[in-house]
């Protein structure tokens, strides 16, 4: 069924949805040449320029030709508003945006358009003024602004936009429950949207008892949604550095076992063991070393999802303190090898290598308790 419109705003359309934009304001300036009198054709080449970085006074030029043709056209109103934003001048988008509500009440674009932009407009008028946004003005114009979108999901409430609109006035609020609210609303109308999907990742995955292997999941779950997002991709990153670093701790647990086998430090009261220790107890050594790093390491990673897997080896190829990490547990378990296979006769040097590799590792392991990878 046809459209209405000229083929030539169609293509215009198909062009402008693929991005090429040059193309599309030249098919847009050979329309207005044939007809300067196209509305539709000015508002289409406005949206344009708006796409085009410092582009957006040629956006309003081509508003006021098309306003100029028929002051009541809305699209026109509303990419006017939009050139005025991008210009800096948003405080005089809410008249603009105001006419849109007065021509077309049932428009819901322009009821969340100004509600995404009221309150600071009104903030900025009343710095203007000299006033100061005091906490209790700001609510209020919070307010104002949170009805003007909830119009628009009465409106649409099959539309995201609205719903965004509103979970970042909750946010400015405070009110994390109907900000968690939105964020399930807008995943309903819209299962890959990154910003929704990125927050009720991150609120699963620093939830109280979930641990890296499970963090990693679930952003691995949300990447396959959203490959996209760049929020998702660090916080995959955190998660698996937050799994690496875990290694560090077989690893000092396996210093403190070689510690104890050669009985390095005397207590009182007890005679310390013999010295060389038996070739058989110091191979015996090898077997709880093996089974911890079977159990902790090798096993835990085979347990993981291929996706998390593959994000490991990646995150230690593009990040240096994964790699520092894994080198501070190679180096604990070379002290800890040495301090097992070496036929020791006293321990003077035991007690160093003993201490070189626990006490680096142990100190670096508080230092980045908080380091995101």
């Amino acid at each position: 069924m046809s459209t209405g419109l000229h083929p030539a705003l169609e293509r215009a359309d198909a062009l402008f949805e693929l991005g090429r934009y040059d193309e599309v304001k030249t098919l847009l300036g050979q329309r207005l040449a044939e007809d300067p009198e196209d509305v539709r054709a000015w508002v289409r080449l406005a949206r344009c320029h708006l796409r085009v970085d410092g582009e957006a006074d040629r956006a309003l030029e081509a508003t006021d030709r098309a306003l100029a043709l028929d002051p009541e056209d809305t699209p026109a109103l509303i990419q006017r508003a939009r050139a005025l934003q991008s210009l800096g001048r948003i405080v005089d988008t809410e008249d603009v945006l105001r006419e849109v509500i007065r021509l077309d009440p049932g428009y819901w674009y322009g009821y969340a358009l100004l509600g995404h932009w009221l309150y600071r407009i009104r903030v900025l008028r009343l710095a203007k003024a000299g006033g100061q946004a005091t906490r209790e003005a700001m609510l209020s114009f919070l307010r104002e602004a949170d009805e003007l979108a909830q119009e628009a999901v009465r409106l649409a409430p099959e539309e995201v936009f609205p719903y965004e609109v509103r979970w970042t006035i909750a946010d400015l609020t405070g009110d994390r429950a109907l900000a968690d609210q939105l964020d399930e609303a807008i995943l309903r109308l819209d299962p890959q949207h990154p910003q929704a999907l990125a927050r009720r990742t991150r609120r699963a995955a620093a939830a109280p008892g979930v641990k890296a292997a499970q963090a990693a999941t679930l952003y691995a779950d949300a990447l396959a949604a959203a490959p996209d997002s760049e929020q998702m991709r660090q916080g995959l990153d955190d998660a698996s550095y937050r799994l690496l670093r875990g290694v560090r701790w077989i690893a000092l647990l396996c210093v403190g076992l070689a510690g104890a086998m050669l009985d390095l430090f005397a207590t009182d009261g007890d005679a310390q063991r013999a010295l060389p220790v038996p070739v058989g107890q110091r191979l015996w050594t090898l077997v709880p070393f093996a089974a911890l790093w079977a159990v902790g390491a090798l096993l835990r990673y085979r347990r993981l999802r291929k996706g998390v897997q593959y994000n490991l080896r990646s995150l230690v190829r593009r990040r240096r303190w994964p790699r520092i990490v894994l080198g501070q547990a190679a180096w604990a378990m070379l002290c800890a090898l040495l301090l097992t296979q070496v036929p020791w006769s006293e321990r003077t040097v035991p007690q160093l290598l003993f201490w070189a590799g626990l006490a680096p590792t142990a100190a670096t392991v508080w230092f980045d308790r908080r380091r995101r990878s």
